[in-house]
C-alpha cells in the first residue's frame, strides 16, 4: 500500500519555516480561488494524479502543515482560511478556471472515495460546500465561451445571408429594369414622340373638316341669294 501523502513533510529549521510561510503567503495572494479539502486517505500516487488533473486548470495541490498555512493565510490577507485549517487539510490554489478545478476535485473524490471539500475562497468571497458542488456541475469557461460564440454567430450569419439575398435580388431587378429602358427616363423620351404623332394625326382631320364646313356654308348662302332674286324682280315690276 502506498504511503500517505502526509509522509511528504520534511523537517525544517526556523529560517526554512519563515521562507516557507513567505512562499505560501505569496501563492495565496496570487490565487484567484482557493479550495481547502480534507485529504485523509489519499496516497502519494493519488496526490500526484490529482495534481496532473488540476494542472489543466492552472491549479496546484499543496499539503502543508496547518500552523504554517495559518501564518501564511494571515500574512496574505486570506484570514477566512484560518478556521478551515484544522485536521488534515490540503489547499488547492487556482490561477485558471475554478470550475475546471472544482470538477477535477469532485470527480477525483467520487472515483477514489477520498477528499472532502471543507471550504474556500473564490473572487474574494467565501465558498461553502454547497456552492462548491454547484460550480462543479457547471460547464467550463471554454465550453461556455464556445456556446456564447455559437449563439451570437447564428443570428449574425442569418442577417448576413438575408442582406446578401436582398442585395442580389435588388441587383437582378435593376438589371431587368435597365434592359427594359425604364432607367433614367429613356422610356418616357421614347414614348413622347409617339404620343405627339398620334395627337397630330387626330388633329389633321379636324383641320381639314373646318374648310369643308366653311365652303358648305358659303354655298348655302349663295343658293339662298339666287332664289330670292326672281321674287325681288317680280315685285319690282
Amino acid at each position: 500500500m502506498s504511503p500517505p501523502a502526509s509522509g511528504l513533510f520534511i523537517a525544517m529549521n526556523k529560517e526554512q519555516k519563515a521562507e516557507r510561510v513567505e512562499e505560501i503567503a505569496s501563492d495565496l495572494s496570487e490565487a484567484g480561488a482557493i479550495f481547502a479539502v480534507d485529504y485523509r486517505g489519499i496516497s502519494v500516487p493519488q496526490a500526484a494524479e490529482l495534481r496532473v488533473r488540476l494542472a489543466e486548470a492552472d491549479a496546484t495541490f499543496r499539503i502543508v502543515k496547518n500552523r504554517l498555512a495559518k501564518l501564511a493565510a494571515e500574512k496574505a490577507g486570506t484570514a477566512d482560511l484560518v478556521e478551515l485549517l484544522e485536521g488534515p487539510t490540503a489547499l488547492t490554489l487556482i490561477g485558471g478556471d475554478p470550475v475546471l478545478a472544482a470538477k477535477a476535485i469532485a470527480g477525483f473524490s467520487r472515483e477514489n472515495n477520498v477528499l472532502s471539500y471543507k471550504g474556500g475562497i473564490m473572487d474574494g468571497a467565501a465558498l461553502d460546500p454547497e456552492s462548491f458542488s454547484t460550480i462543479a456541475r457547471l460547464p467550463g469557461l471554454d465550453v461556455l465561451h464556445g456556446q456564447l460564440v455559437g449563439v451570437a454567430a447564428s443570428p449574425l450569419t442569418g442577417l448576413v445571408r438575408g442582406l446578401g439575398s436582398l442585395v442580389s435580388g435588388l441587383a437582378v431587378a435593376l438589371g431587368q429594369i435597365s434592359e427594359q429602358g425604364l432607367v433614367g427616363g429613356e422610356a418616357e423620351a421614347e414614348e413622347a414622340p409617339a404620343e405627339e404623332a398620334q395627337a397630330e394625326e387626330a388633329a389633321e382631320p379636324e383641320a381639314e373638316a373646318e374648310p369643308e364646313a366653311e365652303a358648305q356654308e358659303a354655298g348655302e348662302e349663295e343658293s339662298s341669294t339666287e332664289e330670292e332674286t326672281p321674287e325681288e324682280s317680280e315685285s319690282a315690276e
